[in-house]
């Protein structure tokens, strides 16, 4: 069930007064989840772990595309060598 439910978002230090509808079911397990006390204080957290969750992913995307061509055996081989380079 959706009601119309009126929320101050606080977005990068500014606040913007924004009428939406809002699954009440949603928004009380998601009240429960969090221990947010009011509706304003669980879709803000919400927002930001969406955000966080979003620049998690995004590192570890890039993170990975550099491991892919990272050639490990070649770097052993190169650290071998310059700690004993009598070989």
């Amino acid at each position: 069930m959706l009601c119309m439910y009126m929320i101050n978002m606080l977005l990068r230090g500014t606040m913007a007064l924004t009428q939406i509808d809002i699954d009440e079911d949603a928004l009380t397990e998601a009240m429960r989840l969090s221990g947010a006390k009011t509706k304003k204080d669980t879709v803000n957290l919400a927002l930001r772990e969406f955000a966080a969750r979003h620049r998690r992913v995004a590192a570890l995307e890039h993170y990975a595309s550099l491991a892919a061509g990272w050639d490990f055996e070649g770097w052993q081989q190169r650290r071998a060598a310059e700690k004993n380079p009598a070989s």
